[in-house]
């Protein structure tokens, strides 16, 4: 399960995003390049900010089983469904693109213990709100952008990466601390960070 879940590490989803944004400009399609990097950034901005409350506040909140949802099942619903969605404009196959992202990324997140269900379903949810995000600001492609030459590029860039891993998850916990001491919120969850 490990194996699977590297996918959607951010080891390896930073670089693959900054590849398909350049790949995008280099064959003239701005727009495209430009809805791609807002509506990455945005779902990962989401994730973070979501992460930082429930990290910093889930016990006071009362929300249950929910501590730090999915930053993994996030990144490879919105990256898988994003490349769907930017190559085919259809909806239904960039739904089935991210769904099939979600449910794969998810579910290994699951069988090693990292997540529970609703945190898995949450980082779900924002990750296919960042794809509708890029189906509607991106347009339509260009008639000739070229969708072999994306693909090998973004397989390449994933079997490079695989298996790197940033430590992402500590800073995002010891700021969430940081920020719940510095505000004076939720005292009570700082204790357990």
């Amino acid at each position: 399960m490990s194996f699977i879940t590297d996918f959607a590490d951010q080891a390896l989803i930073l670089p693959l995003v900054l590849v398909v944004a350049m790949l995008l400009l280099l064959q003239g399609w701005r727009r495209g390049a430009a809805a791609w990097l807002l509506a990455v950034f945005m779902t990962f901005a989401v994730m973070l900010g979501l992460k930082l409350v429930f990290l910093a506040c889930a016990a006071s909140l009362g929300t249950g089983s929910i501590r730090t949802p999915s930053g993994h099942v996030a990144a490879a619903t919105v990256v898988a469904g994003g490349l769907a969605a930017l190559v085919s404009r259809r909806h239904a196959i960039a739904l089935a693109f991210a769904a099939g992202a979600a449910t794969v990324i998810g579910t290994s997140r699951l069988a090693l213990g990292l997540h529970s269900l609703p945190e898995v379903v949450l980082g779900a949810v924002v990750g296919l709100g960042g794809g509708w995000a890029l189906l509607v600001l991106a347009g339509r492609p260009p008639p000739d952008l070229n969708v072999r030459r994306v693909a090998a590029i973004v397989a390449a860039v994933a079997v490079v990466f695989h298996g790197l891993h940033l430590p992402a998850e500590a800073h995002i916990r010891a700021t969430a601390w940081r920020f719940a001491q510095f505000l004076a919120v939720c005292q009570s969850d700082v204790a357990r960070l």
